[in-house]
């Protein structure tokens, strides 16, 4: 890399990309270009500082972003220079870490990764409750009891029963949950010093993004390989603490300076997004909030158009409004759908935006929708090709052993658990046991077998290294799933199904040829990888359309016209919030990130009437719109000042010009 290139940074973005001793931490605000600072840096340790690619290790949250920043950082280097450069998730450093050294603690390499439907089932057999509720609430709490490392949440010995219980029941099926990835490896760490010496000399440098968004177990993960050098950068903004639910602690960020007390900090400041009327307004609502650094960002992009806030009698009113307005203004700036964004609080609230959406025939697209790997085709084909890859996958075995139907019921596999059990063995492998027929009849044990025997043939075929295409063509055509589908849907919907199983096959043969996996264990992690971190297809924004989506998940995107919903007290902030002050801060911070989504112009509203529990209820405005500075918003049905008859007669006037450019259409 030229210095030109690290030239074209800002003097911020330039100190953060070349202060390499010791620990560093970059307050990146919104637009702030810290992707950038991230490749940079990437490319400035490996040409300017004698660094290998292999010893630097950039960590982030998604594929998605992974991939982006190491194509922008490989582009900085020469091929040669960025051969072993490793930028990935955590949970996928922690699956590397662990088929390495998961030997120490009961794992082969062939493990397998269950998804959350297969630990509920686990959970379900477990603690023997059939209430989907009270299972769901516990898994989350066992989640949250695995990654508490420090112990800050008192929990009761029913939790830790059911907590040892479910780890055992895992372990013992040569298996690991998403937690897992990330908490074993802080095991292996604590009780091998030569694991963690290993890690350490293999880390020689470090890259946090979304710093913000780490959990205690990533914060402790991180602090182990660091080691006493601390030879990192993270980049993250208080500001954009957005996921505690799911456990993100923007405390981490405090304990970064408390932990390592030579921390460097360095403030990126200005947004390269908004422009300044909609930076403007972002910076005094989130002024509304306790901050552990102080920071002030700006814009050298001119002011747009008004911020406008327009208040509805009702959802339904606000939804129709929305839409009419969104058309007229695509047909007036002749901009693309595509270019739009409506963000919300809750999924619910997209039903009548869609509705309103599909009467006026405009294309959209829900982000967030239901994942590929949710398909039932998907799902099946998938617990194939797991229990081949590893016969001791429980979960898979009992989804696949009657799919499709082989005469196999409820009392046989009962019969068969209860004889694995007894036996301390797996349930595939107790199906070649002649003592089964003990138990059940001859013709029951005969189907077991026959079943069983397929599949460890295919296994076999895997260990000595077959194609994972070539196995997932005999399981198609030995189990005669293409007919299995077309037996249980009209041929319409057969054929949709049978599209995913060809898009399944082309996801398996991309891993095969273009991503470097040698083996059907190790495409079967990616793959389910692949699905508890992205839950949605990459695909959906191809085509032009508006999307549609959740203030949490427009995080990191941006767009130039965005439109946000519901504005009003018990929706934003969320009624589960309002009692609390650090979560009524989140809820800020929620708005303040959605808003810095907007390039160009940014629209809020509010319906001053919802129902409620099948009730129309009348609403408040949210609190944060009073936060908002008056002489930056452009009122409607709410705040509004009188209009003079000149403003009145060319507003008017502007209606029917708009209208008359949609009729031209």
């Amino acid at each position: 890399m030229t210095s030109h290139s690290i030239s074209r940074l800002n003097p911020q973005q330039q100190s953060a990309v070349k202060i390499i001793s010791g620990p560093v931490l970059v307050l990146a605000g919104a637009g702030s270009g810290k992707t950038g600072v991230i490749t940079h840096k990437i490319a400035y340790l490996i040409r300017d500082c004698g660094y290998k690619a292999y010893h630097v290790v950039a960590l982030t949250f998604t594929n998605k972003a992974a991939r982006e920043m190491k194509e922008r950082a490989a582009k900085m280097l020469k091929k040669t220079e960025s051969k072993g450069l490793w930028v990935s998730t955590f949970h996928t450093l922690g699956l590397r870490i662990l088929k390495e050294e998961g030997h120490r603690i009961g794992l082969t390499r062939d493990f397998s990764i269950f998804d959350q439907k297969d630990c509920f089932d686990i959970l379900k057999d477990i603690v023997k409750v059939d209430d989907v509720k009270q299972l769901k609430r516990l898994q989350s709490t066992i989640s949250n009891h695995k990654n508490d490392i420090v112990g800050k949440v008192p929990v009761d010995e029913v939790v830790k029963s059911a907590t040892e219980m479910y780890n055992d029941h895992l372990l013992a099926l040569n298996a690991v949950d998403f937690d897992d990835l990330i908490i074993h490896c802080l095991r292996l760490f604590a009780d091998y010093p030569d694991v963690l010496a290993k890690w350490q000399r293999r880390i020689r440098y470090l890259l946090l993004d979304e710093y913000q968004d780490t959990n205690q177990a990533q914060y402790h993960l991180i602090k182990y390989l660091a080691g006493v050098s601390a030879h990192f950068t993270a980049v993250g903004d208080d500001d954009q603490s957005i996921y505690s639910w799911r456990g993100a602690e923007v405390e981490n960020l405090k304990l970064l300076s408390e932990d390592f007390p030579n921390l460097q900090v360095v403030k990126l400041e200005q947004n390269y997004r908004c422009d300044r009327r909609i930076l403007s307004s972002a910076n005094a609502l989130i002024a509304g909030n306790r901050h552990l650094f102080e920071k002030r960002l700006w814009s050298q992009i001119d002011h747009g158009e008004s911020i406008s806030v327009n208040a509805y009698d009702t959802e339904d009113e606000e939804a129709l409004s929305l839409v009419t307005d969104l058309l007229l203004h695509h047909s007036r700036y002749s901009s693309r759908f595509n270019d739009y964004a409506v963000l919300y609080r809750g999924n619910y609230q997209s039903r009548l935006l869609e509705k309103h959406l599909r009467m006026q025939r405009v294309p959209y697209v829900i982000n967030g929708a239901t994942s590929f790997f949710e398909h039932t085709e998907v799902r099946d084909l998938l617990a194939y090709l797991r229990v081949i890859a590893n016969p001791d996958d429980q979960r898979a075995f009992v989804r696949i052993v009657n799919t499709p139907k082989r005469e196999i019921g409820t009392t046989t596999l009962q019969r068969l658990s209860e004889y694995a059990r007894k036996r301390h063995i797996g349930l595939l492998r107790a199906c070649l046991e002649y003592g089964l027929s003990d138990i059940m009849p001859k013709a029951a044990q005969t189907r077991l077998y026959e079943f069983a025997s397929w599949i460890m043939r295919l296994h076999q075929q895997a260990e000595r290294g077959e194609s994972i295409i070539q196995l997932f063509d005999w399981i198609m055509g030995d189990t005669e799933y293409e007919d299995h589908i077309r037996s249980q849907y009209s041929a319409a919907k057969a054929d949709k199904r049978i599209e995913l199983v060809g898009e399944l096959r082309d996801w398996l043969l991309r891993l095969q040829d273009k991503e470097d996996v040698n083996s059907l264990s190790e495409a079967i992690q990616r793959m389910l990888l692949l699905d508890m971190l992205e839950n949605k297809s990459e695909e959906e924004n191809r085509f032009e359309a508006v999307s549609l989506m959740t203030l949490h998940a427009a995080k990191g995107l941006e767009f130039p016209y965005v439109f946000i919903v519901g504005l009003e007290e018990g929706l934003l902030p969320h009624a589960n919030c309002i009692a609390d002050e650090q979560l009524v801060e989140e809820e800020r911070r929620l708005l303040y990130v959605g808003m810095t989504r907007a390039k160009r112009k940014l629209t809020l509203s509010l319906a001053k009437n919802r129902k409620i529990a099948g009730n129309m209820t009348a609403t408040e405005p949210s609190r944060f719109l009073g936060e908002l500075p008056a002489d930056e918003i452009e009122w409607s049905g709410i705040n509004e000042r009188q209009l003079s008859a000149e403003e009145e007669q060319i507003k008017r006037d502007q209606l029917i010009a708009d209208l008359l450019d949609i009729v031209s259409d």
